[in-house]
């Protein structure tokens, strides 16, 4: 543990050669809590043997209505690369707790559907990030709220999703 924050010292040197220290000082601090809460996240996971990516993947099936999405959608839904969703649904698929099945429509298409050891697993992982508050030791909950909607904006204007005009 350091005795001074590094990001107030590395926007003060910052501000001495550059402008937009603002902006530079939020990047930096979001970025930094980023890695601190992934890495948390995954550590509740890991006994679980799941990765973050892992668990949104089987979350998402659970809130599908079938219980199953086309590989496709998952890629849409997660914001992920195809690759990626390919690799994780290797990796849930070889422990059990997804299922890879032909599209009944689309003979083109797969579906990921969750098994029942899948759908188990889901509720033991969820309760220990619940128990952890998902990681976001030191706010409360109005101050959760906030951020989620201090952030909003910059999701939509990446192109997450369409904004409400």
């Amino acid at each position: 543990m350091l005795p001074f924050d590094p990001i107030d010292e590395a926007a003060r040197q910052w501000g001495r050669r550059w402008g937009a220290v603002s902006a530079m000082h939020a990047v930096t601090s979001l970025m930094r809590v980023q890695q601190l809460v992934l890495g948390r996240l995954d550590a509740l996971l890991r006994p679980h043997g799941l990765s973050f990516a892992g668990y949104e993947a089987l979350v998402l099936l659970v809130f599908s209505s079938r219980g199953s999405l086309p590989l496709g959608k998952m890629g849409e839904r997660l914001q992920v690369h195809p690759t990626s969703v390919t690799s994780i649904v290797r990796r849930l698929e070889a422990r059990g707790l997804i299922l890879r099945v032909p599209h009944p429509v689309d003979g083109r298409a797969v579906l990921a559907e969750i098994t029942p050891a899948g759908r188990e697993l889901v509720e033991r992982a969820t309760a220990d990030l619940v128990a952890a508050g998902f990681a976001l030791d030191g706010i409360d909950e109005k101050q959760m709220r906030e951020l989620s909607e201090l952030l909003r904006p910059v999701r939509a204007a990446a192109g997450d999703f369409e904004a409400d005009s």
